[in-house]
C-alpha cells in the first residue's frame, strides 16, 4: 500500500520538480543539476524496490505482534486514524534521530543527506539499505498498541509524501506553521552541515518534537546553509551513493582493536568513526 500511494503521487511530484526547476532557472541556475537529478531519481526507483520486498517479509511480522496487541481499537475511526498519524509521527522523530546518532543507521541515512544541493527532487535521494538498517522495527510498537498493520503502512507513505514538500529553497518562512509543522526552513537547517545546524531538526509533520526534545534550531539568515555531508562524497553514482559509507564502517570496524572497538563502529556516533578521525587529523596535517 505504501508503494501505491507514492506511486500515485509521482505525478504530482515530478510536475513540481519541473516548476521548480523553471522558477530556478534564470535566478539561480545551479540549485538544479541533471546529472544530480538522475541520480536522485536512480536512487528512488531502487529505495522503492527495496522497500516494495521488504515490507513483502516483514508484515507478517507486525501481523504477528498485532495479533497480541493491548487495545482494541476502531480500524476506521477518526480519531484512531488521527492518533496513529501523530503517534507514528512521534517514533518517525525517534528513527530519524537514530538515523543521525548510530553509524549501522547513518549507514543508509547517509545517502540523503549526500547531494551539496537542496531542492525537491532531493526528496527522492533515498537509500534501498533502509530495511537493513531496520527502519521497519520503529513502527513495530504501533501494532502492538493495537493499530491495524495496513493502515500502519498507509500512514507512513503519507509522512513521507508530506516530507518531499519541505524539500526545497524556494518557499520562505510560513507564519504560525512553522511552531507547529516541519516547513521549508526547518528542514532546510537539517540538511545544513554548518556546525550550528548539524544534527537538528529532525521532525517528520510536526515540529513539536523537537521543540520538546531540545533539538530545535531556527534557521538564521546570518548563517546560509552548506548543504551535503561532513567527508562529502564526490559524484553521482547511485551504487557508490548507497555503499559507501557501508564500506567505510565495515573496514573501520575490521581495523578496530577489540569486541569493544568493532561495536563502537558499528554502532557508535558516526563522528566517532575511525573514518571520520583520519579525515579529520589530515585536514589539521595540512593546515
Amino acid at each position: 500500500m505504501q508503494d501505491w500511494i507514492l506511486l500515485a503521487l509521482a505525478p504530482v511530484f515530478l510536475l513540481l520538480i519541473a516548476l521548480e526547476a523553471w522558477y530556478w532557472r534564470k535566478r539561480r541556475p545551479d540549485q538544479y543539476s541533471l546529472r544530480d537529478t538522475l541520480s536522485n531519481a536512480a536512487l528512488a526507483l531502487m529505495h522503492q524496490a527495496s522497500d516494495a520486498v521488504a515490507w513483502l517479509i516483514v508484515i507478517g511480522i507486525y501481523y504477528a505482534v498485532y495479533a497480541h496487541r493491548l487495545f482494541e481499537l476502531p480500524p476506521a475511526s477518526l480519531w484512531t486514524i488521527a492518533a496513529l498519524f501523530v503517534a507514528q509521527d512521534f517514533f518517525y522523530y525517534w528513527f530519524h534521530r537514530a538515523s543521525h546518532r548510530i553509524r549501522w543507521m547513518w549507514a543508509s541515512h547517509v545517502t540523503h543527506h549526500s547531494s551539496e544541493r537542496l531542492n525537491l527532487s532531493t526528496a527522492f535521494r533515498q537509500s534501498l539499505t533502509y530495511p537493513i538498517s531496520g527502519m521497519w522495527l520503529f513502527w513495530l510498537p504501533l501494532a502492538w498498541i493495537g493499530f491495524e498493520p495496513k493502515h500502519i503502512v498507509a500512514v507512513v507513505a503519507i509522512n513521507l509524501a508530506f516530507q518531499f514538500f519541505v524539500h526545497t529553497q524556494a518557499v520562505g518562512k510560513l507564519g504560525w506553521l512553522e511552531k507547529i509543522f516541519n516547513t521549508p526552513s526547518h528542514h532546510r537547517v537539517h540538511h545544513a552541515r554548518n556546525a550550528k545546524y548539524i544534527d537538528r531538526n529532525y521532525a517528520g509533520v510536526l515540529i513539536v518534537w523537537d521543540k520538546w526534545f531540545g533539538t530545535y534550531v531556527e534557521e538564521d539568515e546570518q548563517v546560509p546553509c552548506e548543504y551535503g555531508i561532513v567527508g562529502q562524497v564526490r559524484g553521482h553514482n547511485p551504487i557508490r551513493l548507497t555503499f559507501h559509507e557501508w564500506s567505510a564502517m565495515f573496514r573501520d570496524a575490521w581495523r578496530a582493536r577489540g569486541l569493544r572497538g568493532v561495536f563502537g563502529q558499528l554502532f557508535g556516533p558516526p563522528e566517532r568513526s575511525l573514518s571520520h578521525l583520519d579525515a579529520t587529523a589530515g585536514r589539521e596535517g595540512g593546515r
